[in-house]
């Protein structure tokens, strides 16, 4: 049920000016913009009385919890915020003497490892289980600093990124088109495995002695297989030509290096082999699923301030970067979307190394406004890969004991509707027919859009939105003094150029502006400025 492609109203990608709406705007505020939420706090951050609106008693504004310094304010929904990253870095308390976090990509090595054609005795199987795109997908380098930049606004009792104008997430449609994984599919409920029952796996499934399985799970201290001892799988037993131990090394050695990869780097869990047992069976899993589940998670726990390293695909999260803000981050691109031959798109990427650390990105971050976004990047990928409704479930999703929050209601934007005041995030603890609920997804779906409507510009949010926004969350890491008393006033966001050229000379030169805190009286300025409410007029 997404908005009509080809056709939508914001299928130029129109985008718009930025300005806050308080006194010390360069631009006076629209008159009939008459509330707004400042949050005044102290030296401290700490918010001592609450700045009433208009109407509200005080008793009401006492019956409220004090909140956090530069949010939330109302601490009902991010519930985690005392243990995340973000409340600390407001105070300028870093993770470590590194600031970034420790990121690994397994790219160069799937280059060496994966041939360029499959032999055909497992081209077919490989080909069947949904995973191929995987072979062709990794970046060779990962930017961890921009990659962590991003990790430091994730929250996981909602599972997106709390940018300062609202919510953005990853979603099963992003998975679908970055990836070309199946999204439909039935999700994987697996038996505990012991070191014992690595070993009896190993034997069976990929044909090594009992002797060499034992003392190679020994080495991996526990339930694991290395990657590298899998790829001499692959190449032992292709020489061979025992071709289903082979595609089972293969596989696993795959989805160890991408959307299986934990914070160890070098090891995948012995039990993703049972995926692979029937390898006539394996293409009925929602492996873009899988892919969220596992990243959602690394996310969830890499974005609290005691974690420093990172899990998950990270290819996944650096490449959907870079298509949903193309002036965020240096990356280098292998071809223009219109000369695409149905490649997945994250081959589209490749990496530059940037020049930019994460804390010089956090205040470029915080800056960040909608006319900044390309709210639906994929529009011209859907001839490979057509928009499934299923992308709008809102629910839980499950790979193995793992059950995070799918929240499409909180990133309406991304599927091209307005945004309004989400529902309370769901207690995926409580859930207990996930399984059912993803089959029976259409109920779900209809909830979520029935209370929108297609967007008529590409960051439309219902009035209030904003404010409520800013109450729960916080949309700035970076104080602008640290120990001055702060004001952080609601956004307001104007309608722009319609003409999508237009509006990139726009960002680029009130970035510019900003950049080098021009003044519109500063005569030096004032060509540029003209220039600015020109191309705003387009």
């Amino acid at each position: 049920m997404p908005p009509t492609r080809g056709a939508a109203p914001d299928a130029t990608l129109r985008r718009g000016s930025y300005r806050f709406s308080n006194s010390g705007s360069h631009r006076p505020a629209r008159p009939d913009c008459r509330h707004r939420l400042v949050r005044r706090r102290g030296a401290d951050g700490r918010i001592p009385v609450r700045t009433l609106d208009r109407g509200a008693s005080s008793s009401a504004a006492a019956a409220e919890p004090t909140g956090y310094p530069e949010g939330p304010y109302d601490t009902s929904l991010l519930v985690k915020y005392e243990h995340h990253v973000a409340r600390h870095i407001w105070f300028g308390e870093e993770r470590g003497p590194k600031k970034e976090l420790k990121v690994a990509g397994h790219g160069l090595k799937l280059t060496s490892r994966v041939p360029l054609a499959l032999p055909p005795q497992m081209e077919s199987w490989v080909s069947r289980s949904g995973l191929a795109s995987l072979q062709r997908t990794s970046l060779n380098k990962i930017d961890t600093n921009l990659v962590s930049a991003f990790v430091e606004r994730w929250h996981l009792e909602r599972s997106s990124f709390h940018m300062p104008f609202g919510e953005m997430s990853i979603t099963l449609d992003d998975a679908a088109c970055l990836l070309h994984l199946p999204i439909r599919g039935i999700f994987w409920s697996p038996q505990d495995v012991t070191e014992e029952l690595a070993v009896e796996l190993a034997v069976d499934y990929l044909g090594v002695s009992q002797g060499q399985a034992q003392s190679h799970v020994r080495s991996c201290r526990g339930s694991y297989y290395k990657l590298e001892w899998l790829y001499d799988i692959f190449v032992h037993h292709r020489a061979a030509s025992s071709w289903a131990y082979v595609t089972r090394a293969h596989l696993l050695m795959l989805v160890g290096s991408t959307i299986f990869a934990d914070k160890i780097f070098t090891l995948v869990e012995a039990r993703y082999l049972l995926l692979f047992r029937d390898l006539d069976g394996c293409s009925g899993y929602s492996w873009g699923a899988a892919a969220l589940v596992t990243l959602y998670r690394y996310l969830g726990d890499a974005s609290m301030y005691s974690c420093k390293q990172l899990g998950g695909y990270p290819t996944l999260l650096q490449c959907w970067i870079h298509e949903y803000f193309p002036t965020v981050g240096k990356r280098g691109e292998n071809w223009n979307p219109a000369g695409n031959c149905g490649l997945p798109r994250a081959m589209r990427w490749s990496y530059r190394q940037g020049v930019l650390k994460v804390d010089d990105l956090r205040p470029i971050l915080d800056e960040l406004t909608p006319t900044d976004v390309i709210w639906r990047t994929f529009e011209d990928h859907r001839a490979w890969r057509v928009f499934d409704e299923i992308c709008l479930y809102r629910g839980c999703l499950k790979w193995g004991e793992t059950v995070v929050p799918y929240l499409p209601d909180r990133c309406l934007r991304q599927f091209g509707y307005r945004q309004y005041v989400p529902s309370p995030p769901l207690d995926c603890m409580m859930a207990t027919d996930i399984d059912v609920d993803w089959i029976s997804y259409h109920q779900s779906v209809v909830d979520v859009i029935g209370s929108s409507s297609v967007a008529t510009t590409p960051s439309e949010v219902v009035d209030g939105y904003l404010e409520w926004y800013y109450r729960v969350s916080h949309p700035r890491l970076v104080p602008p003094h640290r120990d001055a008393p702060r004001e952080v006033p609601v956004p307001v966001y104007d309608a722009g150029p319609s003409d999508p050229d237009w509006a990139r000379v726009s960002t680029l030169i009130r970035r510019y502006l900003r950049q080098v805190n021009a003044e519109e009286e500063d005569p030096q300025f004032s060509d540029l400025f003209e220039a600015l409410h020109i191309s705003r007029s387009h």
